[in-house]
Formats: C-alpha cells, structure tokens, sequence
C-alpha cells in the first residue's frame, strides 16, 4: 500500500483537518500520480457538508488534480514517468454497458465511481480525492496535460472547463451559431472563452451590471443586463443555445423565450429547488 497524506472532513461542521490513509499499490494498468495542485469546487463544500446527502466520513475532497506520474504498472501503454496528467471527476467505471462501449463512461449505467465520496470497484474501498499528496488511478482513467500548460492553470479546467465544454461541444457552438452564457462566475467565464475560441457570436447574460467589462474583456461579443427584465422581450428568439451556469432560482420561461426554434437551453447550475418549467414555454418553438 502507499501512504497518503491529504485534507479531509471528519463531520459537515467541522472544520477540514489533516488525514493519513492508504492508496492501492499499483495494478497492471494504474499509474501513480505525485499531486501538485487540487482545484475548489463548490460541489466539495456541499459534498463535505453533506448538503447532497450522507458523505463517506473522513471523506478527501477534490476532483480537479493536475500531477506528474511518478510510477506506472507493468502493462501501462499511455504514459510514462514524469507526464503531465490529471484526474478530473471519476476515476472508474463499469466498463461493460453501453454507455461505456461508447466512450460515454461519466453516463456509466451502473454508476461511475466518482473520485472521491464514492466506493472502488470492490464496493469496499473509499475513493479519497484530490486534496492529497498522491493518488493512484487506472489509466484509462486519467487525461494528457500538454507540458505547454502549467499545472496550476490546468487544474480548474477538468471540472470547470470540461462542465462548459462538453455542451458547447455538444451543441455545435461555432461559426454562425449565437451562444449566450447565463453568469459569469466560475463556470460562466469558461463558458465565454471556450465559445469565443469555437468561434460562435458569444452574449453574458447577467443580473449585475458590473460584470459587462469582465465579460468583454473576457471574449464575450455582447453583454446583456438582465436586472429589470426588459432584456427578454428585446432579445426574444435571438439564441441557438443557452448556458445557465448559475444557482439561483430564475424564472426559466423569460430565459426559454430566448432561444431560436429549435433552440437548445442546458443547465450546469445547481439550483437548491427544482425547476418549474411549463410546457408552453417549449412546444410552441420546438426546443
């Protein structure tokens, strides 16, 4: 076994404390990653506080890991010692359902096994994440960091980023296609800079006002306040794809109204309180 020193949430009221543990020896096919920097991400406060239920105390938070391998097994193919890696939100899966015979593991049928707060393969083991010193991984699990990219600017890319890319990509966001990203906090300013580089027409949609020269700056085409609520009437049916990024509770009619026929409006903010959608609010435009 390795022995791992991390950060750990003993209870959702205590304050996170130091915590010795144990990783796997590596197996034919693991890589053992020497962890430099571990992104924060709100889902570790609301995991350790047990806000989306029971957590797995002591539980390690952290799945945005950029390290260097420092070992690998016998029959690693795709790395060596000494490359740049990263670990983002799941470190295994089932390997056998359709999802994952189409490259689709994070939609695992069976339940992907989340890199910390969760269980290894053998239903026993906890898996411990990112505010560690190292952690051990299968390979086909892990992601190549250009060594171009620092370590440090890489980390927040594989929650963060990959949260806004993966729609993006999804979507078709590029030449001819008008995108309007919703906050630009955490999420919402990837949003921007990864639809500005994919080359569609980017809008922020924003409640604050002094949020329009950060979003500017940041690549955005447009800036469009939306604090007394003129904007949806003005901008009605302007947008093929909509990208809510923020927690708070909106009225999603006034942003549905928003989108072109065939319009598509996805959702990576974690409101606390389900969503109320009426059905007029889709059929109509078909989106």
């Amino acid at each position: 076994m390795i022995k791992a020193k991390g950060i750990a949430a003993f209870s959702p009221t205590e304050p996170l404390g130091p915590y010795s543990f144990t990783r796997r020896d590596p197996k034919e096919h693991d890589v053992v990653i020497d962890i430099k920097f571990s992104g924060i991400c709100h889902s570790d406060i609301h995991t350790v506080r047990s806000e989306w239920g029971e957590a797995n105390y002591p539980v390690v938070p952290g799945h945005e890991i950029a390290g260097i391998v420092s070992r690998v097994g016998a029959k690693v193919t795709k790395y060596k010692v000494g490359d740049h890696v990263g670990v983002g939100c799941f470190v295994d899966s089932c390997r056998q359902c359709e999802n994952c015979e189409h490259d689709l593991e994070n939609y695992c049928l069976n339940g992907m096994n989340s890199t910390y707060n969760s269980f290894e393969k053998d239903g026993k083991t906890p898996t411990q994440g990112g505010y560690s010193d190292v952690i051990v991984v299968d390979e086909n699990y892990v992601l190549r960091i250009p060594e171009s990219l620092p370590l440090d600017k890489a980390a927040p890319l594989l929650c963060a980023g990959i949260t806004l890319y993966s729609p993006l990509m999804h979507w078709k966001a590029g030449p001819g296609r008008k995108v309007a990203i919703v906050g630009l906090g955490g999420l919402g300013h990837m949003g921007v800079k990864i639809a500005r580089a994919l080359g569609a027409d980017v809008s922020v949609l924003s409640h604050s006002d002094n949020k329009r020269d950060d979003a500017l700056r940041m690549g955005a085409h447009h800036f469009i306040s939306t604090h007394d609520g003129s904007a949806f009437e003005k901008h009605a049916a302007s947008f093929d794809l909509i990208i809510n990024t923020v927690s708070a509770d909106l009225n999603m009619a006034d942003y549905f109204g928003l989108l072109k026929t065939d319009g598509s409006l996805v959702v990576v903010g974690l409101p606390e309180k389900p969503l109320s959608i009426h059905p007029f609010s889709l059929v109509p435009m078909r989106r």
